[in-house]
């Protein structure tokens, strides 16, 4: 399964880049791959321990904010692995492939 979430603390201001970095840190420290981009972190594990990571994640934000926003959204394929990188390396192989000149 992948998850790609996002947690946003509230009422701290508008830099909360220290508070999404606190999020991201349980990510990368629980040795499940990951990737995080500008608006999303994606995870890639089984269900409990994808969630489980997720919740400790919004949990360190909560540590430090008075109210947190999370959203969430799954891709649920019993028995896939590699579906992080995988997805991604087929979408690049198609551009490469339009980038070739017509014969």
């Amino acid at each position: 399964m992948i998850v790609a979430f996002s947690v946003t603390p509230l009422g701290v201001g508008e830099d909360v880049g220290e508070y999404v970095a606190d999020a991201v840190r349980v990510v990368r420290e629980s040795g499940l791959p990951n990737r995080t981009d500008a608006m999303f972190t994606s995870v890639e594990g089984e269900w409990d321990q994808v969630m489980d990571v997720v919740k400790r994640a919004v949990a360190a934000v909560e540590a430090r904010a008075p109210r947190v926003s999370l959203v969430l959204k799954a891709d649920i394929r019993p028995g896939v692995t590699g579906g992080l990188t995988a997805k991604v390396e087929r979408v690049e192989r198609h551009l490469a492939e339009d980038a070739r000149p017509a014969r």
